[in-house]
């Protein structure tokens, strides 16, 4: 209400936020999710005295101006008042365990414990209708687009998908279980087969992962399937939503389109295919200068790499401190070399010819004070390493942009060491690119795919491919990766038989909604908790209601399970 309203009668239901006794006349903070209305009471006002905060309450009263000197100026509702004439309490609270007040916050067990009370904070409410109003945006363009909302499977056959699957057993048939799906992946793929030619969920998915900040067992995604498309056409539908989107809510233009960043060249510049672009810092390749060296490390590695720091004073400490962030990643330690006087200052000064030092100075532009940080590893190893440095210096005055890319042109497989044996970079379905069809078989190496993802500040918001739709191509990437038939038809039986129907050419996206949402609310380090109801722990435990907990035994007797296994390990 505003001073508009002055001389209305009103009645409002709510909490008491917040409770002040002038001597018989009595103030209340009253709270709901709209705001805060201040209301007066009278000596009068039968229980007003009992008022304690987090009660419940029903005012009715007449809406009154503030006195001039008075207002507050903070709240909507500042101008005005309520001259309280009858109160109803409608239950009350006991000391509460947590404050219901944004300046002061609980560690993150007790808000998990307490998280109804934790909710009532007017920055969670503000998130979650943040949120809302984004579903709210997503569905309307899209809808607008000519997509249609479908609803898929939430107990489906367990599948590969690169996590671990929830499983939940089946009462009806003994010894069988069906998973919590990681996506619909598969199940989307059928709807084009089936026609629905432009499909879109905001879809629950679920995976036994290990947790941290950007991840949770259950998050939300965009999830949509196009039937006829190149990907190119998928790019122009996901910026043109989100251009929607940040407008809408943000009052944000957001530049498209994105740029586009072939995967090759994204490893070679930034070490990940997740590049923070808010910054320019780039790796710079000297393998071909270093290898000659006389240092043993450089001689033996497969690349070498380094970071350009200009004009950047760095301490023992700073540099040991260093160390500990690139252990993480396999590197066994970091070389350090600073430019003085025009030379090479580093504890390898001795294991460089004098033209070494020239060809890195003349190749980077070194110029006094600059300082390089150089990795010599496998390429792997090498790239992770020089990544966390590029994040952990370039995003100290990143600012808030939003800077955009798609990484595109994925390998189609990965090779894997400990099983010696080819896996899918992502998933077996991904349609390689024609002009690599011929080396599916002799040269699986060399084959990339028409697989991107949407990348946001160094943040990976979405996965996406287009899909093999013919099922000779199908057969040659299970046969690289070792599937048999037999195994590929018990796994993915149902989508190979709706190929042989006739499949359009098809692709798509899953975005995370979770992710996007703290980061366009611009919650540190992106916490998905800040944005989700009722998130899962560190441990994915809900404090609140106690879940994972055990089954009954008249529950495990009738799904035909029992727990000597379990029972053994505690012993």
């Amino acid at each position: 209400m505003t001073e508009k309203d002055k001389g209305k009668k009103a009645v409002l239901d709510g909490w008491v936020h917040a409770r002040r006794d002038h001597g018989g006349v009595i103030f209340i903070d009253l709270r709901d999710r709209y705001g805060i209305t201040q209301v007066v009471m009278g000596e009068k006002i039968k229980d007003a005295h009992k008022l304690r905060n987090e009660y419940v309450v029903e005012i009715s009263g007449t809406v009154k101006e503030r006195k001039k000197g008075t207002e507050n100026k903070k709240i909507k509702t500042g101008k005005i008042e309520v001259r309280c004439e009858e109160l109803k309490i409608l239950a009350e609270s006991e000391t509460l365990p947590i404050e219901i007040d944004d300046r002061i916050t609980a560690n993150d067990e007790v808000r998990l414990k307490y998280r109804y009370l934790d909710l009532r904070r007017p920055s969670m409410q503000k998130n979650l209708l943040f949120r809302h109003k984004f579903n709210m945006a997503v569905r309307n363009y899209l809808t607008a687009q000519g997509f249609i909302e479908i609803e898929t499977p939430i107990l489906v056959k367990p599948t590969p998908e690169g996590a671990r699957d929830y499983i939940v057993p089946s009462r009806i048939n003994p010894g069988m279980f069906y998973a919590l799906p990681q996506s619909p992946q598969l199940y989307k793929q059928i709807l084009m087969i089936a026609g629905f030619d432009r499909y879109f969920q905001i879809a629950r998915c679920l995976r036994d992962e290990d947790l941290r900040a950007d991840r949770q067992p259950e998050h939300t995604q965009i999830d949509m399937e196009i039937s006829f498309v190149k990907p190119e056409d998928i790019f122009e539908i996901i910026e043109g939503m989100l251009k929607h989107v940040f407008k809408e809510l943000l009052n944000t233009n957001i530049k498209t389109p994105f740029p586009r960043i072939p995967y090759n060249e994204s490893m070679d510049k930034y070490g990940t295919d997740k590049p923070d672009l808010r910054f320019a810092l780039e790796l710079i390749d000297i393998t071909e200068i270093l290898k000659k060296s006389d240092f043993e490390v450089f001689k033996k590695a497969e690349m070498i790499k380094c970071l350009h720091l200009k004009n950047f004073p760095l301490t023992r400490k700073e540099l040991d401190d260093l160390i500990d962030l690139v252990k993480p990643y396999g590197a066994k330690g970091l070389v350090s070399i600073k430019i003085k006087d025009g030379k090479i200052e580093s504890m390898i000064s001795k294991y460089l010819k004098k033209d070494m030092e020239e060809k890195i100075i003349k190749k980077l532009g070194a110029k006094e004070n600059d300082v390089l940080l150089i990795v010599a590893d496998k390429p792997k190893i090498v790239n992770a390493s020089l990544a966390a440095l590029r994040n952990h210096f370039g995003r100290k005055s990143a600012g808030n942009d939003f800077k955009f890319c798609w990484v595109v042109d994925y390998p189609l497989f990965e090779w894997n060491e400990e099983e010696n044996k080819w896996d899918p970079a992502h998933h077996p379905f991904c349609m390689p690119k024609e002009e690599h069809l011929a080396l599916l078989e002799k040269n699986p190496e060399k084959v990339h795919c028409y697989q991107y993802d949407l990348v946001l500040n160094g943040t990976e918001l979405c996965s996406g491919s287009i899909r093999i739709n013919r099922p000779e191509i199908q057969k040659k990437v299970f046969k690289v990766i070792g599937m048999s038939d037999e195994v590929a038809q018990r796994k993915f039986g149902f989508l190979l038989d709706a190929y042989r129907y006739g499949g359009p050419p098809h692709g798509g996206v899953g975005i995370g909604i979770d992710r996007l949402v703290a980061l366009m609310l611009g919650i540190k380090d992106a916490d998905i908790r800040e944005v989700i109801a009722f998130p899962k722990n560190k441990a994915a435990q809900c404090p609140m209601d106690g879940s994972p907990s055990e089954a009954d035994d008249k529950q495990m007797k009738e799904l035909h399970i029992r727990l000597d296994a379990v029972k053994e390990k505690k012993k």
